[in-house]
């Protein structure tokens, strides 16, 4: 009967053995919070968290499924390497070993950096996931702190993590956390969620700096915001663009303004100071280029616009180039070699109006740029780069015919000639102060001679029908006399006078600003009367309130 006994716990034990031998652990090495597979084995059907147990070097783990061949388990944070084995309602036996591993941070990449930027974190045993997306989760999830501050994780592998370095982080140390949820002593969810934590390895972050625009013309006004810049310049502090010095017009504490200089080529932005030196990024030095011009005849005050790309913005060698008293390098457009009026400038299209002293002549778009000196004051050098925009030919208006050369108010008049080029009812848009007036909150008036092109006759600006180039039709005017409501408040005498089509137009300054007084140019047709016809009657003047 005992060798019998004897026998059958022989045969157990190599059953066992064998059952030991067919389980396996995957993975059989992690740090704690790793989820651990039990399979290939009959482990019988879930009972109770008391009855059935996992256990890792008799630390007991948090089991997440129970299958009859299938067991799923975290490793628990106060874990060691040796056995792991299983309870439950077939007994207990070792399925296995399992290796506790340590989570490690052997390199950052940079080691400084600038918030917002993305900082890679190289290492050992970080587990092939962070884990749930949820934050919340009883199970919790693994985690990357800067300097206390939670990390935004881009990526994570067992090797290599990206995170995102928040806003306002600090200098400090960088370390990996990974969660670990262990069971209640009854082995029932959950205990409090704890991290098992890297080692710690500083990191430097620096102060956050962009500039705007990425791209530009010679000349171009590059924007740097940041902080910490310090309230002046320090003597070897500078801007380089492509290894070359750029203009600095201004340095404060926060915002620093450089330009393009007349010898840059793209290349990296770099910002040196106190002996360092740290890339911004790339900035593209570009060539404006011009695709067409329109109308390429016309008489002074004339718009034309100027299509393409690359023009970069206008006040950027504008006011800022008075700061270095830098007059001839102002961005322009000249036509038969005289200054236009500028009237809006964009990086697709400029428009310009012709101005009163214009010649026939080429179109031509320049853009003033320098040469700072090695410390970045302005100027080595100072001029333009020039690119051709076509040809424009001035025209003068003319007047060949007109009819009638007598008529009533109101009543139309027909005038014929070339020259006459495009209506303009206004003119005050090229007056360029008023926007910089207007966005600095300063009250501005309009003038009151802001007609661009008109007809007068007798001395008194017609109402326009209709305008093109070879002929305009006009209203005869009223003449006011005492005002309206008064019987005499419109002259009923015949008048004689002159027939004239005016066109108005400017010149710049001789310092390069806009703009001096208006000039015109008159077009004389020739003799006209007013006809005493047209009037109210002059019940339409009764003051009917005098009979009550």
């Amino acid at each position: 009967m005992c060798d019998m006994k004897h026998v059958f716990l022989v045969l157990a034990g190599v059953l066992g053995l064998v059952s030991s031998v067919q389980a396996d652990l995957f993975p059989d090495a992690g740090p704690p919070g790793t989820t651990v597979t039990i399979g290939g084995g009959e482990f019988g059907e879930f009972v109770s968290t008391a009855e059935n147990r996992v256990e890792f070097n008799g630390v007991s783990a948090l089991i997440q499924l129970w299958e009859p061949d299938l067991v799923m388990v975290k490793v628990p944070l106060k874990a060691k390497s040796g056995d792991v084995k299983i309870s439950g309602s077939q007994g207990s036996r070792v399925v296995g070993r399992f290796s506790i591993t340590r989570v490690k941070i052997t390199k950052l990449v940079p080691p400084e950096a600038e918030p917002g930027s993305i900082l890679t974190i190289e290492g050992e045993n970080f587990g092939n996931t962070a884990g749930s997306r949820d934050p919340n989760t009883m199970f919790g999830v693994n985690r990357v702190l800067i300097n206390g501050i939670l990390a935004e994780i881009r990526k994570w592998r067992s090797s290599k993590i990206e995170v995102k370095i928040p806003a306002n982080a600090e200098s400090g140390d960088v370390v990996v956390q990974l969660a670990s949820s262990d069971p209640l002593p009854d082995g029932s969810c959950c205990a409090t969620v704890a991290y098992s934590e890297s080692n710690p390895v500083p990191i430097s972050l620096i102060p956050s700096i962009s500039f705007s625009p990425s791209r530009g013309p010679i000349g171009t006004k590059i924007v740097l915001s940041g902080q910490r810049f310090g309230e002046t310049r320090g003597p070897d502090d500078a801007i380089y663009l492509d290894d070359k010095p750029v203009t600095i017009s201004k340095w404060s504490h926060r915002l620093i303004v450089v330009h393009v200089p007349l010898n840059a080529t793209s290349g990296p932005l770099t910002f040196h100071k106190d002996g360092r030196v740290r890339t911004l990024g790339h900035f593209a030095v570009v060539e404006p280029h011009v695709d067409r011009s329109f109308p390429d005849t016309g008489p002074i005050g004339t718009l034309v616009r100027i299509k393409g790309k690359n023009f970069g913005v206008f006040s950027e060698a504008g006011t800022t180039a008075y700061a270095f008293d830098f007059n001839p390098g102002h961005n322009r457009v000249e036509i038969g070699g005289v200054p236009a009026i500028i009237h809006r400038w964009q990086d697709n299209e400029i428009n310009a109006w012709v101005p009163f002293s214009a010649q026939s002549g080429p179109i031509v778009v320049k853009r003033g740029g320098t040469i700072p000196k090695p410390d970045g004051t302005c100027c080595h050098k100072q001029g333009v780069v020039s690119f051709d925009a076509g040809l424009f030919t001035l025209t003068t208006p003319t007047v060949t015919s007109y009819s009638p050369t007598e008529a009533g108010l109101d009543e139309i008049v027909t005038i014929r000639g070339e020259g006459f080029g495009d209506r303009l009812k206004i003119a005050e848009a090229t007056r360029l102060e008023l926007n910089t007036e207007a966005h600095d909150w300063k009250n501005y008036r309009l003038g009151a001679d802001v007609s661009r092109t008109e007809v007068l006759v007798n001395g008194v600006a017609a109402i326009v029908e209709s305008w093109t180039d070879t002929e305009i039709k006009i209203q005869v005017p009223r003449r006011p006399a005492f005002g309206f409501g008064h019987p005499e408040g419109f002259y009923t005498d015949p008048t004689k006078g002159e027939l004239v089509v005016r066109r108005g137009s400017w010149d710049l300054l001789e310092n390069g600003r806009c703009c001096s007084r208006k000039h015109w140019l008159s077009a004389v047709a020739g003799e006209f009367k007013i006809l005493p016809r047209g009037l109210p009657h002059k019940e339409f003047f009764y003051d009917y309130t005098q009979d009550n």
